[in-house]
């Protein structure tokens, strides 16, 4: 007998626990890729605004029609109001960062709540809106940071595919990578740097037409998510 409800405890702590699992919401996990059956690509776009890069950037993506993903930082968004309206108004989705660019395994919750407030409000008295996707900067995260980004309703972003352009390859280098390697579902992760050297405004001029006239689809990240949820 003693067996017997000793194999009832433990049959349903296992349940306890699948039923705990499996009522985790999609945002207990990062989004790294989406459905690679389609043939839609998420462009993201790292650590903006900047001056030197962002609106080459913007004008780059006018022209092809495109649509992406801006993740910027908060100090950097406060600095320079303008061209966070430039990317909004364009119809591009803005994306927390944290406030200082903090490797959000490495600071306190406490910490990590204030980084991400502090760039949520500068972004809502910007241009009206709440943020509602997170990328961890440099893709650092731990279970601690990731149940503090689902309690405050993000959407942990990650990356599928990384040009490396913060390294400041040369731009040929990128687009090669791009144009071997690119798969429906795929995330670019380029940055927007304020470097004159960063070549990422001169892939793009190569990548763009080469994907679009492969038959690749632009979407922002929310729009790949829904996408692929319904």
């Amino acid at each position: 007998m003693g067996r017997i409800k000793r194999f009832l405890a433990c049959s349903a702590a296992v349940l306890l626990l699948c039923a705990q699992s499996c009522s985790l919401s999609i945002y207990a996990k990062p989004y790294r890729k989406g459905a690679t059956q389609t043939k839609q690509i998420a462009l993201t776009f790292d650590d903006g605004p900047s001056i030197r890069n962002t609106e080459e950037i913007l004008a780059i993506l006018k022209e092809y029609g495109i649509r992406a993903t801006f993740f910027v930082i908060g100090e950097n968004a406060a600095a320079d109001p303008d061209r966070i309206r430039m990317i909004h108004k364009a119809g591009h989705e803005i994306g927390n960062h944290t406030y200082t660019h903090a490797y959000i395994s490495k600071i306190s919750g406490d910490t990590l709540r204030e980084e991400i407030r502090k760039t949520e409000d500068v972004l809502k008295e910007i241009t009206g809106e709440r943020p509602t996707v997170f990328r961890p900067p440099g893709g650092y995260y731990d279970e601690a940071s990731l149940a503090i980004l689902e309690e405050m309703g993000y959407q942990s972003i990650l990356w599928s595919l990384d040009t490396k352009d913060w390294c400041m390859p040369k731009s040929d280098t990128i687009a090669s990578k791009i144009e071997e390697n690119a798969v429906g579902g795929d995330i670019i992760l380029f940055h927007d740097l304020n470097d004159k050297r960063l070549p990422t405004p001169e892939a793009l001029k190569r990548i763009l037409p080469y994907l679009k006239e492969n038959g690749y689809e632009f979407v922002t990240i929310s729009e790949m998510i829904e996408n692929e949820a319904g």
